[in-house]
């Protein structure tokens, strides 16, 4: 049996607000309660309705404005030697790291948030800062490194009835089994972390839910238009919730699912949107990807074998360089089955798509 869920994000005096707030609704109140913080003195305030504004900044996609909020929190929560309040700030500064692309960084502070997170006997904070953890490992396609992180975690979510942490487990180790190949399993998981979602009212979670089945509904069983109602009712959720990261991922699998489809000119346009929407909001994890798509798909569409090479190339080397190594296998993928030979050295000078 699951609990509601709840933003465990959301303290102090903003620990009411609903995890399915919208981030514009949780910026305006915890800026204001941060000013009120400031104003009675109460630094250990100060400190945690500086982490929600933060998180309000990261989620909306910006950027500048998150990295100040997270380190001003922190250095406010250390003041006063609060460790669960610097433990939430480390695990904000890590999540965003992880947004910008900064992986190395990101598994550095988050195991810093971790291990304060437990001096400080905040085992929520502990629990949170180990999967993101687990999910940084995940993105960068180390998979065995971190599938038993995820086990863990999702028997300790089970455990205790945490639905929102129980999805988030779920829907990792699903997006394993799926980038594995094992297309059965990661949907029965996705399948059951959409139930769970709705039960505890966790909308953001249900909307990746709901994106994890449509990519399996299309690549396995070839069903474009049964995936495109998923990713539609997902972009609801993700509108209504102002879910500006989130959005942005459901528009580039959107354009996936076209892709599969051959529906070259309408993946294009999702393609080139989403390309748009991540540099909006500075996230080069999915920037890449979404180039990755464009780029097979302007190639379908009879662009130039040369141009599609240099691009694959510059790709390849941006890949590496952010860490993404499932991805990075990804485009040498296309390339292959673009009929494009591998190059000596594997570079190139890049086709314009940047």
């Amino acid at each position: 049996m699951y609990s509601k869920a709840f933003a465990a994000e959301y303290q102090g005096a903003l620990q009411s607000m609903s995890v399915n707030s919208s981030l514009a609704d949780v910026l305006a109140k915890g800026t204001e309660q941060l000013r009120e913080a400031k104003l009675s003195g109460s630094q250990q305030e100060v400190a945690r309705s500086g982490l929600a504004v933060a998180e309000a900044h990261r989620r909306l996609g910006h950027v500048k404005e998150a990295d100040r909020a997270w380190k001003a929190s922190y250095r406010t929560a250390r003041s006063v030697g609060d460790l669960g309040a610097m433990a939430w700030a480390l695990w904000s500064g890590g999540t965003l790291a992880r947004q910008r692309g900064a992986l190395a960084l990101a598994r550095r502070l988050l195991g810093l948030a971790a291990e304060m997170g437990e001096r400080g006997g905040d085992v929520v904070a502990r629990g949170y800062s180990l999967a993101g953890m687990a999910e940084t490992g995940r993105i960068q396609g180390d998979y065995e490194a971190v599938r038993v992180l995820h086990e863990q975690l999702l028997a300790e979510a089970r455990r205790r009835g945490e639905a929102r942490h129980t999805v988030w487990a779920l829907e990792g180790i699903a997006q394993i089994h799926r980038n594995t190949g094992s297309y059965d399993t990661a949907l029965a998981m996705f399948e059951e972390a959409a139930e769970i979602a709705e039960k505890a009212d966790d909308r953001r979670g249900r909307a990746w839910a709901l994106r994890g089945i449509a990519d399996i509904v299309s690549a396995r069983d070839g069903e474009p238009d049964r995936a495109l109602g998923l990713l539609s009712e997902a972009e609801l959720i993700c509108q209504e919730m102002h879910l500006t990261s989130a959005l942005a991922y459901n528009h580039k699998m959107r354009g996936n699912v076209l892709f599969r489809a051959r529906r070259y000119e309408e993946a294009q346009q999702a393609y080139e949107q989403t390309l748009a929407e991540f540099r909006a909001i500075s996230e080069p994890r999915g920037e890449a990807l979404a180039r990755l798509g464009l780029v097979k798909t302007l190639a379908h569409l009879g662009r130039d074998q040369a141009e599609t090479a240099a691009d694959l190339d510059e790709l390849r080397l941006d890949l590496d360089r952010i860490g993404l190594h499932h991805a990075r296998d990804m485009a040498d993928k296309a390339r292959a089955d673009l009929g494009i030979p591998p190059t000596s050295s594997g570079m190139g000078k890049g086709g314009g798509l940047r």
